[in-house]
């Protein structure tokens, strides 16, 4: 049994904090560009193990007790099952299927064990498990998948560090203080600025067009920061910290990825199906 999640408070000084933070980004980005590079079922892999990471936090912040339950497993199989129908046959109404079994199989053992948790647990497979479907979707089967990817990646995250360093810096009101203590306004200008021009340059690198892609830097920056403040709204329901403790100087999987939460499906749907180009112009 593993025990609640924990809330501790950090006697790790701010430089070691930092350095910490620096060197697990460091690692993430060469894993994310390893699994690009490789592709296939290597990177449907990365994507099923994150996705797994990410779930196990999930249902223990749900729940109260913090149990490793039997709807991380559940949700887990149907997680694990929606990628590899989506790497080996594509996106269809089976990815979604089995997304949608697991969300019922969870909601299903939830209640008969007597939680009041129904929803939270069924949640979790839709929540992680369309990104995991959006993420091999558009590697796979999206023109230049690889570039796309890397440019959600590239967006998203630099509107994280752009939030932190900024907002660090500048300070000033917060931005939902009753979510996040230390989000501000500040931050979230300054990480919607630095994900745009990172964007445009990240695209007048590939011969695109730089002035539409700042377009598609704040439309994302925003979404990312929506996601960021969503899964505060469930931490702070469910009284805790961090999702986990996975990733030193990041907190847990979820911690890292909520935006991608938010992010990855939105760019499926309208590069998939609404045909939008999200790199403007490269290879075209």
């Amino acid at each position: 049994m593993i025990g609640p999640v924990s809330q501790p408070t950090s006697t790790v000084s701010p430089p070691r904090e930092l350095r910490a933070r620096l060197l697990s980004a460091a690692v993430m980005i060469v894993a994310v560009v390893a699994a690009l590079v490789g592709g296939g079922i290597f990177f449907a892999i990365v994507t099923a193990v994150a996705s797994l990471a990410a779930l196990r936090e999930w249902h223990r912040l749900v729940d109260a007790q913090g149990r490793l339950t039997r709807e991380m497993f559940l949700t887990g199989a149907s997680v694990c099952a929606a990628v590899a129908i989506t790497e080996w046959g594509g996106v269809s109404i089976w990815s979604f299927v089995a997304i949608a079994a697991g969300m019922a199989a969870a909601a299903i053992s939830t209640a008969l064990r007597g939680s009041k948790k129904i929803f939270w647990h069924g949640f979790g497979a839709l929540y992680i498990g369309l990104t995991a479907i959006g993420m091999i979707a558009l590697r796979d089967e999206a023109l230049h998948g690889g570039w796309i990817v890397a440019g959600i990646f590239i967006a998203i995250w630099t509107n994280d560090t752009g939030a932190l360093f900024v907002g660090k810096l500048i300070g000033g009101p917060k931005l939902v203080p009753v979510l996040s203590p230390n989000k501000t306004w500040a931050g979230l200008i300054g990480g919607t600025i630095v994900a745009m021009l990172s964007e445009a340059l990240y695209v007048a690198c590939l011969g695109g067009d730089p002035w539409r892609a700042t377009l598609f830097g704040f439309f994302f920056a925003l979404l990312g920061h929506s996601g960021d403040l969503f899964e505060s709204w469930v931490k702070r329901r469910f009284k805790a910290k961090n999702s986990g403790g996975l990733i030193p100087g990041h907190g847990g999987m979820l911690d890292r990825i909520d935006s991608l939460l938010f992010a990855v499906p939105v760019a499926a749907i309208l590069i998939l199906f609404a045909g939008f180009d999200s790199l403007f112009g490269y290879g075209s």
